[in-house]
């Protein structure tokens, strides 16, 4: 799994398909056809990142909260969406879905996502270009969103120059809505920095105002010399650092919800428990006795259908556990093998969550490792916990002044 995890092995990501329905352009997916309205006078502040699974999802959140607390009400958009879902038959990006659970938005959930990007769209695009087509839908359902607003928090994807193959790259939107840039980079000292001016010339180019940048991900023990020096760094170059946020684990942590949905499999046992957070996960190829050193709390046993010495050891553990945060995650079995019925009364005794995958093991492990793990709407703890983040660590106030 992403941000540092490994799978443990011991012994010998799924795309939606394409799609062009009706409305769609090129391949981009024209989410509502409603007319245009002013922006009016709202705050507006674009969040984009130096590259892709910075962190600008956890910030958008932050922000979202405490920009609702201080300059209420506020509003959400992401204008170009490359990760999208199905919400009531609608096609949106998954941010937006999220925001509109989070935070019980009102506008039309097809205003905060106007475009989605599927597979074919570069390929269509530049043998059929129409930017007036696509900046004119972003402008209009902006302006739907903005109506009412006192902020509005715009969630980019990637870094400047994504979407400057289709003439709608973070720079160019972030200009045409008239906002603000804050920029998110991963905690260190040169690299952000370097990351930090590469992106800004482009946002320069665009006449797009920087406002300067968050630094996520920091290692916890090294914060306060990290914030210094990137402080000063930046600030030799004209930038601001406007704050840096601790690296906190648990929001790269997967479910079981996730990991079902990633591998397509059946849920043998545990609906009730889908929500319980991966904090590890080992593949079971050598005898039971040998594996009990690496079923941890929170572990996730990722073994055959058919091997019931696993499958009792992990039963056997949640068990004897006295502390339901001490037990593991669940199991995963492959292959399409399903317990006897004898072994699965003991999984159900012993209330273990259990995942069957039809995939062969190693299939079912490379799947999970390169699980991306994104901030899900039943997902409250980690909402909570981007929320605490972005308080804490950020000046809010001084945010909005500058806006």
């Amino acid at each position: 799994m992403r941000g540092g995890r490994r799978i443990h092995l011991f012994g010998p990501r799924a795309l939606a398909a394409p799609f062009l329905p009706t409305g769609a352009y090129n391949g981009i997916i024209m989410a509502s056809e409603h007319h245009s309205e002013g922006h009016g006078q709202a705050k507006r502040l674009f969040i984009a990142a130096t590259k892709q699974d910075q962190g600008k999802t956890t910030i958008s959140l932050g922000l979202m909260a405490a920009f609702g607390e201080l300059c209420p009400p506020v509003g959400f958009i992401k204008p170009v969406g490359q990760r999208y879902i199905e919400v009531d038959g609608l096609r949106v990006d998954e941010d937006a879905a999220l925001m509109r659970s989070a935070f019980n938005l009102q506008c039309d959930l097809a205003d905060t996502s106007p475009v989605t990007v599927a597979r074919s769209f570069t390929r269509d695009y530049i043998l059929r270009p129409r930017p007036d087509v696509l900046m004119g839908r972003i402008r209009e359902s902006f302006g739907r969103v903005a109506a009412g607003a006192a902020t509005v928090v715009i969630e980019g994807t990637g870094h400047a120059g994504v979407g400057s193959c289709f003439d709608a790259s973070n720079a160019d939107v972030a200009r045409l809505l008239g906002a603000k840039v804050i920029l998110v980079a991963s905690g260190g000292i040169g690299k952000p920095i370097d990351e930090v001016m590469l992106n800004k010339g482009l946002l320069d180019q665009r006449g797009v105002d920087l406002l300067g940048v968050v630094l996520n991900k920091v290692i916890p023990d090294k914060l306060d010399s990290i914030t210094e020096f990137v402080r000063a760094g930046l600030g030799r170059l004209g930038v601001r650092l406007l704050g840096s946020i601790p690296f906190e684990p648990t929001l790269l942590n997967p479910t079981l919800r996730q990991v079902l949905r990633e591998v397509r499999g059946e849920l043998l046992h545990g609906p009730d428990l889908l929500d319980r957070p991966i904090r590890s996960v080992v593949v079971g190829a050598m005898a039971a006795a040998n594996a009990l050193p690496y079923i941890k709390p929170g572990c996730l046993l990722i073994t055959s259908g058919d091997r019931e010495d696993l499958i009792l050891a992990i039963t056997s553990l949640t068990a004897a556990a006295t502390d339901p945060r001490q037990v593991p995650a669940g199991l995963l079995l492959t292959g399409g093998l399903r317990p006897p019925a004898s072994i699965e009364a003991f999984i159900r005794r012993a209330n273990v969550p259990t995942i069957l995958s039809t995939e062969d093991t190693y299939r079912v492990a490379t799947d999970v490792d390169e699980l991306r793990v994104k901030i899900q709407p039943e997902d409250t703890a980690k909402i909570e916990t981007a929320c605490r983040l972005v308080r804490t660590h950020l000046d809010i106030q001084q945010l909005l002044d500058a806006m």
